[in-house]
């Protein structure tokens, strides 16, 4: 705004995305998707923006290839992000690696790990990790990483061990860690996709769940791994999908107090198949059935009523690093699973329980990062993006704010000029319709 003297600190935008849907019916939600994302980058008009994408090509990737690429190009080209200068793409395309690939080994259901990061041309203070070199070096151009990524020296991919998930042996989520050095400040940015509910029917037998505990046990390995002694320590922030779920058995009690609950089961196999619940009177009206991939409740509402805050009381894994991790508070309704019908932007599927999967999270020193203002403008956000629009099934989250001056690890063996490392950027302008040159592609 011209006469108004510029913010202090760094623009800093964080967006967490799955994006599955977006390949499963691209000419339907992609568009919609980049508008919402594009108005989200102008309001906040961010010096440095990290975009976190799982699922990355949806359920079929090598199908999908010809969508990753426009949509790729897209973001790289936009008009709406004329003033990111330079950026990299890390795309984690080895579909065909069983060994290597970051979620999943089997052919035609292996989603993948999306990391984008844009830096506005106004930045001069910015560099990025090599971790085999163990230094940072400067970032210029647009690049774009893809096939196997483990011979790239600027990020560290990893995939749980296999036996985290003994009942389902394909299945190898992981994550995607980058470390960078913003005004002399060292951060890391985590990609993560932690496993998911398989059963609703497997998640109500037990509080917390068994699927609970498995995603516990791999959020801990990543933190152990990101803070182990291969590398000096630095702050971090892991955003991405944590498939993180409401307490399943005391979300169904709270909802069905005054239910009775009837079990069916298949006749060849005695198997639980559905939960019904019933109110007590009122003809017996069903409120909730349940089945493996049916969480079907009779009022939607409770869900988005105040934005569902009302159940937060009930997402508790968080809980269990409540030392380690560091989150602000929510203040936007349940992140999935929303319709896919591109029509249809609040509605929830009545596939599962409503829950906060996609989260932004952060150590307790990037906590001190963030700038925090006493005066009525408010330069910190914590929201999602697309709320009446269709996203596909999970909305896109985002941590917008403003790095302070100073603050944090200042970085250590930095490659440049000396004296580079002052704070250096102005005010991000709107942007205009100047084009760049097509990014390099290394695969």
């Amino acid at each position: 705004m011209a006469g108004k003297a510029a913010a202090p600190g760094t623009a800093v935008l964080l967006v967490t995305a799955n994006v599955g849907s977006l390949f499963d019916d691209p000419e339907n939600l992609q568009k919609n998707w980049l508008r919402e994302f594009y108005q989200v980058v102008h309001a906040h008009r961010p010096h440095f923006l990290a975009l976190h994408c799982q699922e990355f090509g949806g359920k079929n990737y090598e199908a999908s290839m010809s969508h990753v690429d426009k949509f790729v190009r897209e973001l790289l080209s936009s008009d709406a992000m004329t003033e990111y200068s330079r950026a990299r793409v890390y795309l984690d395309e080895d579909y065909k690696s069983q060994e290597h690939f970051t979620v999943s080994a089997l052919p035609s259901v292996e989603p993948a790990l999306g990391s984008f990061y844009f830096l506005h041309e106004s930045l001069k203070n910015i560099s990025q990790f090599d971790f085999k070199a163990k230094k940072y070096k400067k970032v210029t151009g647009k690049e774009i990483y893809s096939d196997t990524l483990e011979s790239t020296p600027m990020l560290e991919k990893e995939k749980f061990p296999q036996d985290y998930f003994p009942e389902c042996k394909w299945s190898r989520k992981g994550f995607i860690r980058t470390r960078w050095c913003l005004a002399d400040c060292a951060f890391d940015l985590v990609n993560i996709h932690l496993f998911h509910d398989a059963s609703n029917l497997v998640a109500w037998e037990t509080s917390p769940s068994v699927y609970s505990g498995i995603r516990h046990k791999a959020l801990g390995y990543v933190l152990d791994r990101i803070i182990d002694q291969r590398f000096e320590k630095a702050s971090y922030f892991v955003f991405g999908d944590f498939n993180f779920r409401l307490d399943s058995k005391s979300v169904v009690e709270t909802l069905c107090t005054k239910a009775t609950m009837q079990t069916v089961r298949a006749a060849d196999t005695n198997e639980v198949v559905k939960l019904i619940f019933r109110e007590s009177d009122n003809d017996r009206k069903v409120m909730l059935q349940l089945e493996k991939k049916l969480f079907d409740y009779f009022n939607q509402e409770v869900f988005r009523d105040d934005n569902g805050t009302a159940l937060l009381e009930f997402d508790k894994e968080l809980s269990v690093f409540k030392d380690r991790l560091y989150e602000l508070d929510i203040s936007f309704p349940p992140s999935y699973p929303y319709s896919e019908d591109s029509s249809q932007g609040r509605q929830y599927m009545n596939t599962r329980c409503p829950a906060w999967c996609d989260r932004v999270l952060m150590s307790p020193s990037a906590k001190e990062l963030i700038l925090r203002s006493e005066s009525e403008e408010k330069v910190v956000t914590y929201d999602h993006i697309g709320p009446s629009v269709c996203m596909g099934d999970h909305k896109p989250v985002f941590l917008a704010f403003r790095m302070a001056p100073g603050a944090g690890k200042r970085c250590q063996r930095h490659e440049g000029t000396p004296g580079e490392t002052s704070l250096q950027h102005e005010e991000p302008r709107p942007p205009t319709a100047a084009s760049t040159g097509p990014p390099a592609r290394h695969r």
